[in-house]
């Protein structure tokens, strides 16, 4: 503990610079705590393992963070590296600062998880964002954790640090990005590169030593010619010049597939002024003195990032045609881009400011409506940390930023969740466009709402950000069960009165309640949703009400052609019992077939073939022989649909073939989709299995036709005859 003192006083002395009355008794304690409880454990290195906590309290501190987060920061290994118990730690330092070394302890657990790596990692950063959303320096103190764990990883196997450096690439560079933390984002980035990539990363750095010397005299030479131009025109500035970092020129050299040769702009600058106006002032005299390169100018102090980055960015032609990039800021702009939302922290008012909780919002987005799949989460979650950010205009001049590749429907969702749900159009600059359209930098964008529309399905493949998804996802889960509800009234109240009883009684909340009891659930709502989604079928529920279940089967008109009643078919060894064909395989005369006793309807008649028969086997005792009864001059009715391409005359040429069969049409429904595709429901009398298959011969002959198919609508799921 007398080697670790010092770094520990360095430390308090850092924290005092910029937190003058920061508790330093918590940090004592936490620093004394630490010490006692890693006493005799040591590292892989061989060094303390005291160590690293003191590293990783030295880094918030240079984050500029609060004691609590340094706390922290000191005490997060306790849990799950030694004999300290939430109990115990919460007695010595509180509920705020267990809570976070709890969740760190968490994150920690589940990087440890080795099978099904993918979803644990997923499990991981989910566990991570959620608890940041309670509070931010769980993720702050994560980072600090990572970022020395990454300096040391030298002496781990060669596997380990492949895959603890893949994870940094994909977790926390990018999360440092989002925070607006530069400095973690770029040492972690060049790091993680080192180890998972390490020939490519020694040729990178042989290149670049060899090119060193000329780009440090070029890169002095730029220096004095800005400080020059900067003092005559009365502006003072802190002007700062360096090669980019490795990873940033590798990843460069892999997106554009050239070699180092023909990279040009590996140089970059920043200028820190005092004001705003200096900002811009400086941007005109750079221009003056070299060419800017076109396209390259961004203003993101009008238009700042989602993580509060603001700087003007600019690309030159330098002396000798070199091009080099150019950042302007203010000092507090720089603060602010070097350490992210950790800047201006917790320290000056006690409590988060307004500001700083609006910087952490993109991590509320992303866990809203949180699906339930970790590997789901984490697609989201890199879509949500890759962005090319793309800027758009509300009609009132509102700025929104979303990732490259985003949607309407994903504007619509930013607005407000009911404008997306209501959502039936979209104008862009001025013109009606397809939901689908993809946002450009500069759109205008105006949603066009209706109170009566609801999302479709077909919307989760247009959204594009985590949010819109979920919240899509979000309104058909609490939706169906609601439409469900509604249709099965429907459905009941619609067969209440065919068999004439009372609506009345199925409104009784009494009488709702006894039938949902009947059928093995104990709230109406949930009995009428089980109708609504077909589960019960709501003559089958309502029958039993009826006093004159006769009626359901009346005689057929004289006028109408002969048409065979269910009676046609009989049980076995039974005389008067009441039978249907199912509908689901609408058995005919010519089918192999049998029997199934159902509650209260009479015996339900399908093919051997029905794979609902297949599922009803297991009832064995309720399964009956049954046998076709005489059919000569009756005819039976069967719903065909009939897809083709649409086009003129269609509907003629379908009834002119199934009438040339002797088949009688008793209705037709033809729809359009597209203007391409078409579909005829018809339901048509026909006298036996043999019979249709005539009908079917002549309804595939026709030019245009795709499929013939008995069952229901054609653009549904149906089996094939």
């Amino acid at each position: 503990m007398g080697e670790a003192l010092p770094r520990f006083e360095e430390i308090l002395d850092l924290v005092a610079s910029y937190h003058p009355e920061c508790d330093e008794d918590l940090l004592r304690h936490a620093y004394v705590y630490s010490a006692m409880a890693h006493r005799g454990q040591v590292r892989v290195s061989g060094e303390p393992y005291l160590v690293h906590p003191l590293e990783v309290a030295r880094i918030l501190a240079e984050m500029h963070l609060d004691e609590v987060a340094i706390a922290a920061g000191l005490l997060h290994d306790l849990l799950e590296d030694t004999f300290v118990t939430e109990d115990e730690l919460e007695a010595q330092f509180g509920v705020q600062i267990t809570s976070i070394v709890k969740a760190l302890t968490k994150i920690t657990t589940m990087e440890q998880s080795y099978a099904a790596r993918e979803a644990a990692q997923a499990e991981n950063v989910r566990r991570m964002l959620l608890a940041s959303v309670e509070d931010v320096r769980v993720i702050l103190v994560k980072l600090a954790d990572r970022l020395h764990n990454m300096r040391t990883l030298r002496v781990l196997p060669e596997a380990n640090r492949r895959r603890i450096a893949r994870e940094t690439l994909e977790i926390y560079a990018p999360i440092a990005h989002r925070l607006g933390i530069g400095r973690i984002k770029a040492e972690l980035e060049d790091l993680a590169f080192a180890h998972s990539n390490p020939q490519e990363h020694a040729q990178l750095v042989e290149q670049l030593q060899q090119r060193e010397a000329a780009a440090r005299a070029l890169i002095e030479e730029i220096r004095e010619m800005l400080g020059r131009v900067l003092e005559e025109n009365g502006i003072k500035a802190e002007i700062r010049g360096r090669i980019k970092h490795l990873y940033s020129i590798w990843a460069k050299l892999k997106r554009q597939g050239i070699s180092l040769d023909r990279v040009y702009d590996f140089l970059a600058f920043r200028i820190v002024v005092a004001t705003v106006q200096q900002c811009y002032g400086v941007l005109g005299l750079i221009h003056q003195l070299w060419h800017p390169v076109p396209g390259r100018i961004k203003d993101y102090i009008a238009m700042p990032k989602p993580n509060a980055y603001q700087s003007l960015h600019t690309s030159v032609m330098g002396p000798q045609g070199q091009p080099f990039e150019v950042q302007i800021r203010t000092f507090d702009m720089d603060q602010i881009a070097e350490s992210g939302i950790a800047a201006h922290w917790m320290y000056k008012t006690g409590r988060a400011v307004e500001a700083e909780q609006e910087r952490a919002n993109w991590l509320r987005g992303l866990v809203d409506g949180q699906q339930e799949n970790p590997r789901d989460f984490l697609d989201s979650l890199k879509l949500d940390l890759y962005p090319e950010e793309v800027y758009t205009f509300s009609p009132k001049g509102e700025v929104f930023a979303f990732p490259r590749g985003a949607t309407a429907i994903d504007f619509a969702y930013r607005v407000h969740t009911e404008v997306g749900h209501r959502c039936v159009g979209v104008r862009i600059n001025g013109r009606l466009v397809p939901l689908r359209t993809h946002l450009e930098n500069g759109d205008i964008v105006e949603i066009m709402t209706s109170p009566t529309q609801v999302p479709s399905r077909d919307w989760l493949d247009i959204a594009a950000t985590a949010r819109a998804k979920n919240k899509i996802r979000a309104w058909f889960n609490r939706g169906e069960k609601e439409q469900a509800v509604e249709l099965g009234q429907r459905l009941l109240e619609r067969e209440c009165r065919r068999l004439r009883i009372p609506v009345k009684r199925l409104r009784d909340a009494s009488q709702l309640t006894k039938m949902a009891r009947e059928h093995g659930f104990a709230k109406g709502d949930d009995f009428l949703a089980a109708v609504g989604m077909g589960r019960l079928g709501a003559r089958d529920v309502l029958l039993p009400l009826s006093k004159r279940p006769d009626e359901l089967h009346p005689p057929p008109s004289k006028a109408s052609p002969a048409v065979v009643t269910e009676s046609v078919v009989t049980v076995k060894g039974q005389r008067d019992l009441l039978t249907f064909r199912a509908r689901c395989c609408n058995p005919l005369p010519g089918d192999d077939i049998c029997g199934y006793i159902t509650r209260g309807r009479g015996v339900a008649i399908h093919t051997t073939r029905c794979h609902n028969l297949r599922r009803l086997q297991a009832a064995g005792d309720r399964l009956v022989k049954v046998e076709w009864g005489p059919t000569e001059g009756g005819t039976y009715a069967v719903p065909l649909n009939v897809s083709f391409d649409d086009r003129p005359g269609m509907l003629a040429a379908i009834t002119q073939a199934v009438t040339a069969q002797e088949a009688n049409i008793r209705s037709c429904q033809m729809t359009t989709r597209d203007g391409r595709r078409g579909a005829a429901d018809l339901i048509v009398d026909i006298r036996g299995r043999e019979h249709l298959g005539q009908v079917f011969g002549a309804l595939r002959q026709l030019a245009g036709v795709t499929s013939v198919a008995s069952g229901p609508s054609a653009f549904s799921r149906r089996s094939q005859f």
